[in-house]
């Protein structure tokens, strides 16, 4: 699928995003003085637990855009994914903040963080994991527009990879932060929140382009169900 390429630097992109939202957490990984190895893994393992998690909801979100895909809107789905993704970037957090169905997810961090404060304590690599695990499922503006990519897919297994790829690219630079996060000045991380939503308009103008069915190979590709169409009509 052409479009995974998209969530890997969505991921990338937005590491830094990451590291404000989930630095704390991140510095607060249980450390292993002794053991390399175990520190090293235990990052790994924090890092693979929140991509697993994404890629679940990738599942989840991605059985959704199937049924709309059988529904035969598959087409308007790409396109309302795209403006979505535009109004996230457009529409300001104060506004988006005061929507009422979001309110619950709130609450939902809240109890959350009550988990985090238990497993933080505990100096195994099974906690490190179990942590990655319940990080993913934290409210973020980033994983939303993740998320909103996965349900363009039309598919529970394309959302399932569209969201892994997401996972993986934002692997790197957490990985790096959750060793030495220290070193990465405020001035670069700065920098690279400034392209986040600029990427997410371009990405939402790609799914916009794609649902228009233009025939352009890998920006708009002409979707199976309206190539049947055509040679039907044409019989």
């Amino acid at each position: 699928m052409t479009i995974l390429w998209t969530a890997f630097i969505v991921g990338l992109l937005g590491s830094l995003h990451c590291i404000g939202m989930c630095g704390p957490i991140t510095l607060a990984l249980p450390v292993f003085r002794n053991s390399t190895f175990s520190l090293l893994t235990s990052r790994l393992l924090y890092n693979l637990g929140r991509t697993i998690t994404y890629a679940l909801m990738g599942g989840l979100i991605g059985l959704v855009g199937q049924g709309i895909s059988m529904a035969g809107a598959q087409r308007w789905l790409s396109i309302i994914a795209g403006i979505l993704l535009i109004l996230i970037v457009i529409i300001p957090s104060r506004i988006s903040s005061r929507i009422a169905v979001l309110k619950p997810a709130h609450h939902f961090t809240a109890f959350i963080k009550e988990k985090f404060g238990g497993l933080l304590k505990k100096r195994t690599l099974h906690s490190t994991f179990l942590i990655g695990l319940i990080n993913g499922f934290l409210p973020c503006g980033l994983v939303y527009v993740a998320l909103t990519g996965a349900l363009a897919t039309g598919g529970i297994l394309e959302g399932v990879l569209y969201m892994s790829f997401f996972g993986l690219g934002t692997i790197p630079l957490m990985f790096v932060f959750s060793l030495a996060g220290q070193f990465i000045s405020n001035g670069v991380r700065r920098r690279f929140t400034r392209l986040i939503p600029t990427f997410i308009v371009v990405l939402g103008i790609l799914f916009i382009l794609r649902g228009m069915n233009l025939g352009i190979p890998y920006v708009s590709p002409k979707l199976e169900g309206d190539e049947q169409m055509e040679m039907i009509n044409c019989h």
